[in-house]
């Protein structure tokens, strides 16, 4: 064997640990003609197939139906049945390259793939029209931005394409939180366009759109730690604009869901008390006219003093949000609206008492939230409210004052 000759990663006759020097090498080792050969070979491997569309339709339409039945164990169901991710890093792998050519046939495949999803989601949320209203918490937490499915993405998306490089075998096991993390908001936007809740459409659609530029950066990213460099400086061009556009995405969408369920550098209402007023009736005096007599007799008179009742103030009633993850606070009863504000898990808000039904037969209340003043309505069963206790009616008896007339 020449010892000029670059080493191959794949084959098994080698020592274990000349493997792992070669996995680390070989990119930086093969000739121009080797190095576009093994990409090719990788790239081919993150084809799309017809598996991948079956399994997707499949992946979506088990998911909606989780949806409907409000079962997180179904919706897992359906991120294990998704294929493998493979097109997802042929996109990352497009990228760091600068190909068009990976680039484009990667993107046209998880587009269509993503299509089969949006659909089976939309199908789902058709023929839960059927059974609305539905207890739909876990179809509202998918479309809500939150924290871990970052840390869930940047595991799935770094061994997904690890393993895809390194190795001859699918990656079956990350690419599953990689199905996790875009299927289930994906298939809630389309869930929302099929059943007329058309706030989880735009909801689900950018959180969706998040997390798939967030996993492009990070396969990108620990493909060029592992060696992949563009053809030419033009390449370098195209990868560097695709991964800033992917960074941006991130950075803005991530800040304005931060902005809106934590309330930053918005205005803090102060709230006004509105005094109650209680009236009373003033006594009315009745004259007694004399009587002509020559024995002058007592006559009482009853003299009305009328009862005082007080007009017992209102207590306010306090509710505590019940729901993992959060919940917005809209402008007008209806999933439409647009978002004024956001309750974390546990936070206390009052219960203004006004009640609405949308026309999917939702009901909303008005609440105040304590923690920015901000007056909202938000969907009634998200909450968690005690009676409130009114004092009894303190009745004064009338008196009878006796006149004596001459």
């Amino acid at each position: 064997m020449n010892i000029n000759e670059p080493t191959n990663p794949f084959d098994q006759k080698q020592s274990k640990s000349r493997r792992r020097r070669a996995n680390r090498q070989v990119i930086a080792a093969l000739s121009q003609d080797e190095r576009a050969n093994y990409i090719d070979e990788v790239a081919n491997r993150a084809a799309p197939t017809f598996d991948f569309f079956l399994f997707s339709l499949l992946s979506g339409a088990i998911i909606g139906f989780g949806y409907i039945l409000d079962s997180p164990y179904i919706l897992l169901l359906g991120a294990l049945t998704a294929p493998v991710m493979a097109p997802l890093i042929g996109i990352s792998l497009g990228t760091v390259l600068g190909s068009a050519k990976h680039f484009t046939r990667s993107l046209g495949g998880m587009t269509i793939s993503l299509f089969l999803v949006l659909l089976a989601g939309a199908l789902a949320g058709f023929a839960a029209r059927v059974w609305l209203p539905l207890d739909l918490l876990q179809v509202y937490l998918q479309a809500q931005l939150t924290w871990p499915p970052f840390i869930v993405l940047t595991i799935g998306a770094a061994f997904t394409a690890a393993t895809l490089v390194k190795t001859k075998h699918n990656p079956a096991v990350p690419s599953i939180a990689l199905a996790y993390s875009l299927f289930l908001p994906l298939t809630a936007a389309g869930f929302g366009l099929g059943s007329g809740i058309q706030h989880l459409w735009p909801d689900g659609l950018v959180l969706f759109a998040i997390h798939l530029s967030y996993a492009v950066l990070v396969g990108a990213v620990t493909l060029g730690i592992m060696g992949f460099r563009p053809y030419t400086l033009f390449g370098y061009s195209i990868g560097g604009t695709i991964l800033l556009i992917a960074i941006v995405l991130v950075i803005a969408f991530g800040g304005f869901g931060a902005v809106v369920s934590g309330n930053i550098a918005l205005p803090t209402g102060t709230p006004t008390i509105t005094p109650s007023v209680t009236s009373t009736l003033p006594p009315t005096n009745t004259p007694i006219p004399p009587t002509e007599t020559f024995t002058p007799t007592s006559t009482p008179t009853k003299t009305l003093v009328p009862s005082i009742t007080p007009t017992p103030s209102a207590t306010p009633v306090e509710a505590r949000l019940d729901v993992s993850g959060g919940a917005f606070i809209r402008e007008e009863p209806n999933g439409q609206s647009n978002v004024v504000s956001g309750v974390l898990d546990g936070g206390i808000v009052i219960v203004l008492g006004e009640v609405s039904i949308d026309a999917i037969n939702n009901r909303w209340i008005k609440i105040y939230n304590l923690e920015d003043g901000v007056e909202g309505w938000i969907l009634e069963y998200l909450l968690v409210t005690a009676t409130p206790s009114i004092s009894p009616t303190e009745t004064i008896q009338p008196t009878i004052t006796p006149s004596v007339s001459p």
